[in-house]
């Protein structure tokens, strides 16, 4: 009787056993399939020229030829670049995560007349395509004067980002109990005190889910760069791309390679450092109070 019964014990754990690693195997294959393409841009960019004529796309490298990153920062001004959307960006992220922290407490926990049309006017600001409001802001920003101006790109940033990122944390404002900001108004806390010191300390995962997502959009921004900004001191990065691609492209493909490099690894680091973060807070901001 024993041996009878452990014999389908035996083959239930053999099939677990054998799902186990099929699902291993799917699994690791679509990590090298993520990985790859970094990987290859990441080995392309320390490859000669002489390599990417003479040898196969996928070969290894013979040397790591670090000439291309003194090319690309000097001669492709990809160090202007950098700067240019270092900046654009971190600026812009700090007035994104004041106002929309600001803007979703008063929409969620605030009660004040039109209310429920703000809301709705920031929900409707999502559904707003990019490309309809590029030819307004030109003419808007050609005759104030804000055209091929660093402000003038800020200022975008900021718009455009404002109602996702109240869309976000007005997930997650509506899961934070009332009861602890009413008992901290008993405490004699007035409201920039509740804002600051209780509100944004418990909100801190969503609000670097709001920094990490809006990085990545303005950091990697094409159309709003493109259309504002004409010149090169004031380029970021992936109009420096263009620039750089239009210019050396058919010659340095390391120093392209680069170049890419350097834009994509800003992004890699935030994300692998703060990837925790990220995912609690859009957990969080799933939940409904």
């Amino acid at each position: 009787m024993t041996t009878v019964a452990a014999k389908p014990e035996n083959k239930a754990r053999k099939k677990v056993r054998v799902r186990n690693v099929l699902i291993a195997i799917v699994i690791l294959l679509v990590v090298l399939i993520d990985l790859y393409p970094l990987f290859f841009m990441y080995s392309a960019s320390f490859k000669t020229n002489n390599e990417f004529v003479t040898n196969p796309a996928y070969a290894f490298n013979q040397s790591l030829h670090w000439q291309n990153y003194v090319d690309s920062w000097t001669r492709g001004n990809m160090g202007v670049f950098f700067t240019n959307s270092l900046f654009n960006t971190s600026v812009s992220l700090v007035f994104i995560t004041l106002f929309s922290l600001t803007i979703s407490f008063a929409l969620i926990k605030m009660e004040w007349k039109g209310r429920k049309f703000f809301s709705q006017y920031f929900a409707f600001g999502i559904m707003v395509p990019v490309a309809t409001t590029l030819i307004p802001l030109f003419v808007i920003y050609n005759s104030s004067g804000l055209y091929n101006t660093r402000l003038g790109l800020i200022l975008v940033y900021i718009a455009s980002a404002i109602s996702f990122s109240v869309y976000l944390l007005s997930g997650y404002m509506r899961a934070l109990p009332d009861e602890i900001l009413e008992a901290s108004v008993i405490d004699g806390c007035n409201i920039y005190t509740m804002m600051w010191h209780i509100v944004a300390p418990l909100m801190k995962n969503a609000l670097i889910t709001v920094v990490v997502i809006q990085f990545f959009f303005k950091w990697n921004d094409l159309l709003y760069s493109m259309t504002l900004i004409s010149s090169s001191s004031l380029k970021t990065m992936q109009t420096g791309l263009l620039y750089f691609s239009d210019e050396f492209g058919s010659k340095n493909w390391g120093a392209i390679f680069a170049s890419v490099s350097i834009s994509v690894t800003p992004m890699l680091l935030m994300y692998l450092l703060l990837n925790k973060m990220v995912i609690e807070g859009m957990t969080a901001g799933a939940i409904k109070g």
